[in-house]
């Protein structure tokens, strides 16, 4: 009996969706508003962490939210013959578990690749800095877009067109580095807005401060890979030494032992 419901709920629920009755993502679209509100405010940032401009953010999380709503489907058709509020709960439970394992990974992609992605936005500086030498700033940002690295062309298109629309605060600066929350990108950001006020005259000089600081920058991520790369080999040749002392005991326990039954 138990199968058998189950069979028959996944069989109708096929045919309602096939003949157009009910559509999971028709469902998610008309109530998209109500479920923004479950979306992670670093979830677009960690997707073109790992996909660039390549992949939606919006279209992912419309596929998280109809993964989840599945499964609570699922569970309650499991569950079925012994509906209360306390199986309810738990369908809603693993539903939402089931949604925020893709975040989960995400994550999980974006810290096992935090130096590479943390040092994109100084090196993307740094080869900014020979286009201002020769022009401003805002046409220097709308010349490096091409060349830029694919998580941030979105966000600069971004800038520039607040820029070119008149804005000339450091809110459009800023909002960019609140997209984009790699390690100092709040100084960075600051630094290449103080850049673009500079006068002509003194450009040079702002161009030299520019540059060491974002050398800087980049040496202290360098000096950070390789901190953490040691102490990963610490850690692994510690498990090795533990590993090997434990065999050793091990044996040497193992030895007494017959000896003392010879």
């Amino acid at each position: 009996m138990y199968w058998e419901v189950f069979a028959l709920a996944g069989i109708l629920l096929f045919l309602l969706n096939y003949t157009g009755k009910i559509s999971a993502n028709r469902f998610v679209a008309d109530n998209e508003v109500y479920f923004r509100k479950l979306k992670e405010s670093d979830w677009d940032f960690y997707v073109k962490a790992k996909y660039g401009d390549t992949q939606n953010p919006d279209f992912l999380f419309n596929k998280r939210i109809k993964n989840g709503l599945i499964t609570i489907f699922v569970v309650l058709c499991f569950m079925i013959s012994n509906l209360s509020y306390i199986t309810i709960l738990f369908s809603v439970l693993a539903g939402y578990l089931v949604f925020k394992m893709d975040y989960s990974n995400i994550k999980k992609y974006y810290k096992r690749h935090l130096n590479e992605i943390d040092a994109m936005l100084p090196h993307y500086l740094k080869s900014l800095e020979i286009l201002i030498q020769h022009y401003t700033v805002p046409v220097a940002l709308g010349k490096s877009i091409d060349d830029a690295p694919g998580i941030f062309r979105e966000g600069l298109q971004e800038l520039i067109n607040q820029i070119n629309e008149g804005d000339d605060t450091i809110q459009p600066y800023m909002q960019f580095a609140k997209t984009y929350p790699v390690r100092d990108s709040m100084r960075m950001m600051r630094l290449l807005y103080r850049l673009s006020l500079g006068r002509q005259e003194h450009k040079q000089e702002q161009l030299l401060t520019f540059s060491r600081t974002i050398s800087n920058l980049q040496q202290k991520a360098r000096e950070l890979k390789y901190k953490q790369r040691l102490e990963k080999m610490e850690g692994k040749t510690m498990k090795m030494l533990i590993t090997t002392g434990l065999g050793v005991m091990v044996l040497l326990i193992f030895a007494v032992l017959m000896l003392m039954n010879m």
